[in-house]
Formats: C-alpha cells, structure tokens, sequence
C-alpha cells in the first residue's frame, strides 16, 4: 500500500545553504543566519538571569523611585515655568505709597486737628450797652437797660482799663470808640461752660457767644482768674450737639511742636493758622506795664485782635493753652511773628476743674 508522504514544518533550508547540526548552540554573542532580526533584538536586550532576579525582587521600590523623579520634574518645570515672586523692599513700598497719595492725597496734620477742635470753638461778643437794644429783634425799644457784667473786685476795671487789653482787642487812643469787643472762647464743658480770656469780656454789660453751628446765646461769667487772663462763661442755652474740647497739660510740650491757633481774628472766622511752639515759660508785660503774665506758651501761628480766648492746639486736636497776647513793638496792633498762650493747667482752678 502506498504511504502518504510526511511534510516536515520547519522551513527548507535554500539550496547550496550551509545548515548547522540542530543540536549544536550558537557561539555566544552570535546570531544564527536564519533568526529574525525581531528575534534577535529581543534575545540582545533580554538581562542577563542575575539582573532579572534583582528587578523582581526590588520591583516597587523602583516604581516608587520613578514616581517620585517624575513628581520632582513636574516642580522643577513648574518653578521654571513660574518663577518666584520678588521679596519687597523699602523702596517698593515707597513707591507704592508715593503713587497712593499723587491719586489721593492726605489731609494736612493742621486739617485734621482743625477738624477735631472746630464744634468747640465760639465767638465771644461783649457789649458795652451804647447802642440801642431796638436793633435786637428778641428786645423791646422800650426795655431797661442791662446792668453790666459781675466781676469780682479784683478783676474790676478801674478808669482806662478798656484802653489796657494784653491782646488789644480794644480799642486804643485816638481810634473811634466802638460798641462792642469780640474775641474768642472754647468749650470745655458740654453744658456750655466756655474758657476765654477776661480782658475779652472785662467792662462788657451783655455778653453773647456764637457756637460753631451758627447757635447764639446770652452768656454770663461764672468765674476768673486774673493773674492768668482767664475767665469762664456759661451760656444761657446751648446746641443740641454741643461737643466740649479735648484738654491736655502743656507740661510736655516742646520748642519745635506743632500747633494751631483757632479763633475770630478781627471778628472774620472761625479761622485757623499753623505754626510751632518758639519757646516755653515766657514773661509778658502789657504794653501800658499795667499786667504782668508768667509763665506763657510763645508761638508763632498767626495771631491778631479777636484770637483773644482762642484756643491753642496740638496735632491730635488737643487745647493746651489759650491765646492771650501778641508782641508788636510799634503802635501797629496787628501779629510780627510772636504770640503768646496761657497754658491750659492754669485754667483748672478758673473753671473749678481738678488740676491735670
């Protein structure tokens, strides 16, 4: 019976091909002609066992360790990508704020202690009673006379006295009488008590103040001191919103300090002028050597008859002395350059307040 042929599956070697004995290894580091390329490049990059052992065993060590390069990579990219901010300097900072105020400028230091001290200050209007009350429209054509101011002995006027004022708020020889004198005042208690200074009311029959809102009202004096210049008034009715200054001692004040002097100069206000404390515990003498003051605030803010009863004030809104006198040695009334305050601890006892 005729065998059906057997077909090998390995492939026909060409003719004339050399063909290794099937049982002999390849020289190591040689590829047989017929392995594929594929096959070859496998068997190169295959490790040895030893290499192949040690990755098994550390196997998630190096996984980690690749996370962890790959991490590190993502920052430093990132970091390159965005570079740190600069630390700020002083000079940044004042760049910043110079452009913050050329947008916006800040109040000046005697704006905002204006601001403070201005619902306290008055106006002080003391009348020596010549002319005629008809010309009030509250007062009758008819009605008597008011009798003048009380003043203790001591602070009494006696003949010329009008003619003999620390601040020249009155008026001098030759010059037309008038009628009235104004000067200035400040609150210091909120139920109408006011600080001013007695040569502003001295020889006056009527008194009347006018608060920072426009308010008018009688007042009276309720107490001096006349070797300090200072007198206090109550006034007979009084705002709603009355606000009473903030006082401080003058104890630690310096040459060099700034301050403010608010009042009525010449009746026009209120007005307010800048200027520094020049020197401390002067002495001053009326220009008639009538009165001598001790122990005053000299100051260089603007100050000229009616800034009588004003008060002095700080930076931070504070009254620390009441304006009193201003020096000129010529017969010209008006402000050179030197004023000079009552320091504020001498109004204690006047206004029956506990010293500072």
């Amino acid at each position: 019976m005729r065998q059906a042929p057997l077909y090998s599956r390995s492939r026909r070697a060409p003719v004339g091909a050399a063909s290794a004995a099937p049982d002999t290894p390849p020289a190591p580091g040689v590829t047989p002609a017929d392995t594929p390329p594929a096959a070859a490049a496998a068997a190169a990059a295959r490790p040895p066992g030893r290499w192949r052992h040690w990755f098994g065993r550390h196997e998630r060590m190096l996984w980690g360790l690749s996370g962890a390069i790959l991490v590190l990579g993502g920052v430093a990219g990132w970091q390159a990508l965005n570079p740190a901010a600069r630390a700020l300097t002083q000079a940044d900072i004042d760049a910043a704020v110079r452009h913050s105020l050329e947008k916006e400028p800040l109040p000046s230091a005697y704006a905002k202690a204006y601001e403070i001290i201005a619902p306290s200050v008055v106006r002080v209007v003391g009348t020596d009673g010549d002319e005629p009350d008809a010309a009030r429209a509250d007062v009758k054509p008819d009605a008597k006379r008011p009798k003048p101011v009380p003043l203790p002995k001591a602070a009494r006027p006696g003949p010329g006295d009008r003619k003999k004022q620390t601040a020249s708020d009155t008026p001098e020889p030759g010059e037309p009488h008038l009628s009235t004198s104004t000067g200035s005042g400040v609150v210091i208690i909120d139920n109408g008590t006011i600080l001013t200074n007695l040569h502003v009311v001295q020889g006056s029959k009527k008194l009347r103040v006018t608060f920072a809102d426009g308010f008018e009202s009688d007042a009276t004096v309720v107490g001096v001191e006349p070797e300090h210049d200072l007198a206090v008034l109550r006034a007979k009715s009084i705002p709603d919103d009355l606000q009473a200054a903030t006082m401080r001692s003058a104890s630690d004040l310096q040459a060099g300090d700034q301050v403010i002097a608010v009042g009525y100069p010449f009746g026009i206000g209120p007005s307010v002028s800048g200027g520094v404390i020049s020197g401390l515990k002067r002495d001053f003498r009326s220009p008639q050597g009538q009165r001598l003051l001790n122990n005053l605030i000299q100051f260089d803010a603007a100050a000229n008859p009616g800034n009588s009863g004003g008060p002095l004030v700080t930076m931070d809104g504070s009254v620390v002395g009441i304006v009193t006198a201003i020096l000129n040695p010529t017969e010209h009334r008006t402000f050179i350059g030197i004023g000079f305050a009552v320091p504020i601890d001498s109004a204690a006892a006047a206004a029956g307040m506990p010293p500072f």
